[in-house]
C-alpha cells in the first residue's frame, strides 16, 4: 500500500507542475511534465543543466527522431537533447500532437541514448496514470517534491485496494427499485459506482461497463452513442431479472477528459480514434477492468451476462475471474456524426456491432 500512496503523491506533484523523482535500484530520473510547467518552474528545474525533453517513441516517430520498431511499444521511451531554443512553447508543440498544423516544428531536433530506460518508461507511464501528455523534462538529478519507486506504480494499479465506501437506496427514472453502491480506491479516493436495478435472485445479473463520458452522458455528444448506450443498459435492465450498472471513471478509454477533447480535435484533422489516441502517446484503450472484475466480486456476483460489443471487455472480466455466461449485444445511437467513430471500433478494435 505504501507503494500506491508513493505513486498517489507523485501524480499530485505532477499535476501541479512540481518535480517528481522516479528511481529505479539506484539509478534516479528527475522529471517535470511539459503540459504542468511554466516559466518560472523550468527556469527553477533548469537551475545545474537544461534538461533533455522525454517524449514516447510513438510521439518521437511522428516527429522522425525514432524508428518505427521502437513506436510500436507504448512503454519505450525517447530522449531530446535541449539545445538552447527548445523552450518551453517548442516543448510544447514537441508534446502536443494537436499543434503540429498550426505550429509547424522549427527542427532539427536530435535524440539522445537514454541511459535509464526502465526509468524513463516508469516516468512516461506516470504522466499517463496523471492523465496528462506522454512528454516530460528529464534530469538525473536534482531536487523532487516527491519520490516514487517505478515498481510502486503496479501497486498503485492493483484493483484489490479497491472498497465498498457507501451504499443507498436510489430511486431512477428506470426503475424505483434501485441501488447505487460507491467505491473508493484507497490509493488514490478515485471512485466508481454500480447501479443495481431490481432485486438479486441468485441468476446472473444482466451487466453493462460504462465508462464515464461527460461529453455523451451529460451534455449529449453526437461524436459517440455513449448517451444512448447508457440509457440503453439502463432500459435492458429493466425487462431483465435484474441487472448491475457499472459507471466506471476511465473517461475516453483511460486517457481521461482533457485528453479526450485532444483526441476529438485530431479526428477534426481526419485522424481516427486509434490514430490519435497514438498520436498523443497513449495505447489504443488505456482501460484496466480489472476494476469492473473487482467491483463485481466485491457485491458478490463472479457469474454475468454482459451487455457488450467489445470483446475486450469480455476477456478482460473472465481474466480476472468473472464468468461471462452471455454477451449481450448493445448497438444503439448511430447518428451522422459518429458514423466513423463506429465504423473506426468496427474494424480496427473488433467490436462486433
Amino acid at each position: 500500500m505504501s507503494g500506491a500512496r508513493d505513486t498517489a503523491r507523485a501524480i499530485d506533484a505532477l499535476k501541479r507542475g512540481w518535480p517528481v523523482a522516479v528511481t529505479v535500484g539506484a539509478g534516479r530520473l528527475v522529471l517535470l511534465a511539459v503540459e504542468t510547467a511554466n516559466d518560472v518552474t523550468l527556469a527553477q528545474f533548469d537551475a545545474a543543466q537544461p534538461a533533455d525533453v522525454l517524449l514516447s517513441a510513438a510521439r518521437a516517430a511522428t516527429l522522425n527522431l525514432a524508428n518505427q520498431r521502437e513506436a510500436a511499444s507504448p512503454a519505450s521511451p525517447a530522449l531530446i537533447e535541449r539545445v538552447p531554443w527548445l523552450d518551453l512553447p517548442t516543448a510544447i508543440a514537441l508534446a502536443d500532437p494537436v499543434r503540429d498544423m498550426a505550429t509547424p516544428l522549427k527542427g532539427p531536433f536530435r535524440a539522445k541514448p537514454v541511459a535509464m530506460p526502465e526509468a524513463a518508461a516508469a516516468a512516461l507511464r506516470l504522466a499517463r496514470l496523471a492523465g496528462l501528455l506522454p512528454a516530460l523534462f528529464v534530469t538525473p538529478g536534482g531536487p523532487a517534491e516527491t519520490e516514487v519507486e517505478a515498481g510502486a506504480l503496479d501497486d498503485y494499479e492493483d484493483p484489490a485496494h479497491l472498497v465498498i465506501a457507501s451504499q443507498a437506496r436510489l430511486p431512477v427514472a428506470v426503475s424505483e427499485k434501485a441501488e447505487i453502491v460507491a467505491f473508493r480506491h484507497v490509493a488514490d479516493a478515485a471512485e466508481h459506482v454500480a447501479l443495481i436495478i431490481g432485486t438479486p435472485d441468485g441468476t446472473p445479473p444482466l451487466v453493462r461497463l460504462h465508462s464515464e463520458c461527460l461529453t455523451g452522458d451529460v451534455l449529449g455528444s453526437l461524436k459517440c452513442d455513449c448517451g444512448p448506450q447508457l440509457a440503453g443498459a439502463l432500459d435492458a435492465m429493466t425487462h431483465a431479472n435484474w441487472g448491475i450498472l457499472l459507471y466506471l471513471r476511465q473517461e475516453g478509454r483511460g486517457i481521461g477528459l482533457i485528453n479526450k477533447l485532444r483526441a476529438y480535435a485530431l479526428q477534426d484533422q481526419g485522424f481516427d480514434t486509434v490514430d490519435a489516441n497514438l498520436r498523443l502517446g497513449f495505447g489504443v484503450d488505456e482501460r484496466d477492468f480489472r476494476v469492473a472484475a473487482r467491483m463485481l466480486a466485491l457485491l458478490g456476483q463472479l457469474s454475468v451476462r454482459l451487455m457488450t460489443n467489445n470483446p475486450q471487455k469480455v476477456a478482460g472480466l473472465e481474466g480476472a475471474g468473472i464468468a461471462v455466461v452471455e454477451r449481450v449485444p448493445h448497438k444503439m445511437g448511430e447518428n451522422p456524426h459518429n458514423s466513423a467513430y463506429l465504423a473506426t471500433k468496427r474494424d480496427r478494435t473488433g467490436h462486433q456491432l
